[in-house]
């Protein structure tokens, strides 16, 4: 693989590798965050923190289907005061630390976002899309998804990340909003808005009923997102959504994805997934004759 460089720069960030730790996994802690550094990320994403701690649902809150997981956390959080020492904490992993954020208005995602910037964050990724609770609905419509970009990078001076949902009628249109805006990136897909039942008491499995879904099931509708999106903005498109394998990476990245995220599959692969996942994009590059990660980066565009 001499020669190979699978380097990335999204929004003047530089990734050792495009493999970046989604948010709500393992971004509670600075120690965790840290960990997932160490462990290979090229960057890694804090779990959504809001302005007030925030208990979330009730349990149960998380179940394993047959094709992914299903969850209704309720974005529990301990409030951006108490979580700037943990930022502090993961900065030690030496590789970008972007801070994923959500807010009841706009107001509160700028203040959020510029305490986050002053305790060392890299990026900005809003949340505006987790489907089991109130943000989703400022990411279903353009107008106020430009509203929280808009106030949120007069606010800030790092790179603003907006993560979509896919649970709307034209993903893209909310995507050319943000980046009308001034996103820097766009981040999808969130989970899909879904639920279980359990047979034997006829009752929903999560407290919430409703909740989000990830996982391998997912990935076709993320990459789809991604391949739409990438072709009509100018800005970077993160994909994230079922990456399993490295397979699945090199799937995003030639749909238009710069950079891609990981997180259900920690659950049933462990850390290693990182490592793993950048060592197949490497060996995927050499073997077809790639010299930089950049090459395949929308190539499925050209067909």
């Amino acid at each position: 693989m001499v020669g190979v460089n699978s380097t990335i720069e999204i929004a003047g960030l530089k990734l050792r590798n495009p493999v970046m730790l989604a948010a709500g996994v393992l971004g509670v802690t600075g120690f965790s965050l840290k960990r997932v550094a160490e462990a290979g990320a090229g960057a890694i994403v804090t779990k959504s923190i809001g302005i007030k701690p925030r208990d979330g649902y009730p349990n149960p809150t998380i179940t394993e289907t047959n094709c992914g997981l299903l969850n209704a956390m309720g974005l529990p959080n301990p409030g951006v005061e108490d979580f700037e020492c943990e930022l502090k904490i993961a900065k030690e992993g030496g590789v970008s630390v972007i801070a994923s954020i959500f807010g009841a208005s706009k107001e509160e995602f700028a203040y959020v976002g510029s305490v986050m910037e002053e305790a060392g964050a890299d990026a900005i990724e809003l949340n505006v899309s987790c489907p089991h609770t109130e943000v989703v609905a400022l990411g279903q419509s353009p107008d106020l998804t430009s509203d929280v970009v808009e106030t949120v990078k007069k606010g800030v001076d790092i790179p603003v990340f907006v993560k979509l949902t896919p649970n709307v009628t034209d993903i893209v249109l909310v995507a050319k909003s943000a980046e009308r805006a001034g996103a820097d990136a766009i981040t999808c897909i969130n989970t899909l808005r879904a639920m279980a039942v359990d047979v034997e008491t006829g009752k929903p499995i999560l407290a919430n009923k409703v909740g989000g879904l990830s996982g391998p099931a997912i990935k076709p509708v993320a990459v789809r997102c991604v391949f739409e999106i990438s072709k009509e903005v100018n800005i970077p498109v993160i994909g994230c959504g079922g990456i399993t394998y490295w397979q699945d990476a090199v799937e995003f990245l030639l749909a238009g994805a710069s950079a891609i995220q990981i997180g259900t599959a920690i659950a049933f692969r462990g850390l290693s997934v990182f490592k793993e996942i950048t060592d197949g994009i490497q060996e995927y590059l050499s073997k077809k004759g790639y010299r930089n990660l950049k090459e395949i980066v929308g190539l499925s565009h050209k067909f």
